[in-house]
């Protein structure tokens, strides 16, 4: 049999009954499957590969995530919040929505606790620990705005009687600086801020001499402004009119400083601390370090390894969630101030209690912002919802009481009450339908008044309703108040305090402001060999003392 090649054979098409030519064309088809399958293989081995090697590299950047989160957990020490008389007995006041301010207690220690401290602080044959810097840091319910106010140490008030420490057995309460408190540790120096001031305090935060030198070296050095050359031999402070780059040392010497700044007592060392923060939250949100994960670990480190914290802050994550309240806040809705002293009459080295004090100690305690609020685009006023933002003029506030209790005369005294607390002559008294709880609704727009009005009559949060069909702010008074003008278990907001009064001579400025630090014009330092003299005279006499920067 004579056997033809089929001509179509490499179409994929057989021909005839011959095998031929049809099976070598369907042996390379073959051929192609196994290799293609071949090559499946090789890339399903690849990507199996790939997979179990991306989960690997999960697995252990999840196991050093959680290394890194224990080895800062492990840094931070604690203690606990308050350990005087005083404790617990001032609360934080909840706005009608709810949210709580944040009072936060700052406390620099000259504790030479180490090696390391000594040597940066000298002196350390100093018994016990005493408070070179006390602010309380204010955040307001809304989140909107802070309030920095520097306690100075050199005011002498009431120690509270405080639980003995290791290193301090327990007195009974005695007149003091106010910085003493700490020897019986921070808690103690929270029972004294609470009594002196009666603003609650949620939290405190110590650092120590090292911890400023690691944590300005984290940021990368802090930018400061002295107005005249400056030396203080007692801090070893040493820098040529201008603005200078402090890191390590050199910022521990900067807000150490009280000779070198001011009439040379502790005032003026408070406001250039209060530039020195300023600058340093500015470098932190320019500079992308809150961005920049390297950086954030050295921060964080620096800071865990720094800090003693109370109990309520004792965690990373705490403390991220505390700095992540703080975040949003403007530099320019940051107020810084210094409460207002005066000497002692009895003794010109230490202060007292000045003029003022009180309206400053009671406007951060009723959450009233000490400038004006700005928003972020473009500076304009923010459109904040809350009445802890911007004063409410209650003048303009008209308010209809409704009478829902079946109790002849409710509405009427309670229009009464808001008239005299400054509310419109508008307000007016009616009859309402049976309700058994109380409610206070508000059209759109008018949180901020509807805030006020549940504030003046010690409403709950849960009280206040938004309309969306009522035009006004209607008061209902339900069968949970049946008696008296204030609201059962709450209290009426206590009159605002008088911010010009609580801002007057305490230095006030915003952390969005830029000046020098003022450099004492007064004979605060010596040197051997010389009386008295101002610090820019020192530095002209201290050529072969090197500057603290360049």
């Amino acid at each position: 049999m004579t056997v033809t090649e089929n001509p179509t054979a490499g179409s994929g098409t057989s021909g005839g009954s011959s095998a031929v030519g049809g099976s070598s064309a369907v042996g390379g088809r073959a051929a192609a499957r196994r290799g293609r399958k071949r090559a499946g293989a090789r890339r399903r081995k690849v990507l199996k590969i790939a997979l179990a090697s991306a989960a690997s590299i999960a697995v252990v950047a999840a196991a050093g995530g959680c290394y890194l989160v224990n080895q800062l957990n492990g840094n931070i020490s604690s203690s606990s919040l308050c350990s005087g008389k005083s404790c617990g007995t001032t609360k934080e006041k909840v706005d009608a929505f709810g949210r709580s301010p944040i009072n936060i207690l700052l406390i620099g220690s000259d504790e030479r606790s180490s090696a390391a401290d000594c040597s940066l602080g000298g002196d350390c044959g100093s018994p016990g620990a005493r408070a070179d810097v006390e602010m309380v840091l204010h955040v307001s319910a809304d989140r909107s705005n802070a309030t920095v106010m520097s306690i100075p140490r050199d005011l002498e008030t009431t120690i509270p009687r405080c639980d003995s420490t290791k290193d301090a057995a327990s007195e009974s309460a005695h007149t003091d600086m106010i910085n003493s408190a700490l020897n019986w540790g921070p808690g103690c120096s929270v029972a004294a801020v609470q009594q002196l001031t009666g603003i609650p305090i949620d939290h405190f935060m110590k650092v120590d001499f090292g911890g400023v030198v690691a944590m300005s070296d984290a940021v990368g050095g802090v930018s400061v402004c002295v107005d005249k050359n400056v030396y203080d031999p007692y801090s070893h402070l040493k820098l040529a009119a201008g603005t200078h780059t402090l890191k390590g040392v050199s910022a521990l010497e900067f807000v150490r400083t009280r000779h070198g700044f001011g009439d040379g007592g502790d005032l003026g060392r408070t406001y250039a601390q209060h530039l020195f923060m300023s600058q340093m939250v500015k470098k932190m949100k320019s500079a992308g370090t809150l961005t920049d994960v390297p950086a954030m670990y050295d921060l964080a480190q620096a800071a865990t390894k720094a800090l003693t914290v109370d109990t309520g802050l004792n965690s990373v994550f705490k403390l991220a969630g505390l700095g992540q309240e703080l975040s949003g806040i403007s530099m320019d809705n940051i107020t810084f101030a210094t409460m207002q002293t005066q000497p002692d009459p009895a003794d010109n080295a230490r202060l007292v209690v000045g003029a003022g004090a009180q309206q400053l100690f009671a406007a951060i305690a009723g959450d009233q912002s000490l400038t004006e609020i700005k928003s972020k685009a473009k500076g304009g006023t923010a459109a904040a919802p809350s009445a802890s933002a911007t004063p409410v003029d209650t003048s303009t506030v008209a308010v209809k009481v409704e009478n829902g209790t079946g109790v002849s005369g409710r509405a009427s005294t309670v229009s009464q009450k808001l008239i005299g607390a400054g509310y419109s002559q508008d307000t007016v008294a009616l009859s309402g339908p049976s309700a058994a709880t109380t409610t206070l609704s508000y059209p759109a727009g008018k949180a901020a008044e509807a805030q006020a009005v549940a504030k003046s009559l010690g409403l709950k949060a849960s009280a206040l309703k938004q309309s969306a069909t009522s035009s006004s702010i209607v008061l209902l008074i339900g069968a949970d108040w049946t008696t008296g003008a204030t609201f059962p278990g709450g209290s009426a907001a206590p009159s605002a305090a008088d911010t010009k009064a609580a801002l007057a001579d305490s230095h006030a400025q915003t952390a969005g402001q830029s000046g020098c630090a003022q450099v004492s014009t007064f004979d605060t330092v010596s040197l051997p060999g010389y009386g008295g003299m101002t610090p820019t005279r020192a530095y002209a006499l201290s050529p072969s003392v090197p500057n603290s920067a360049p």
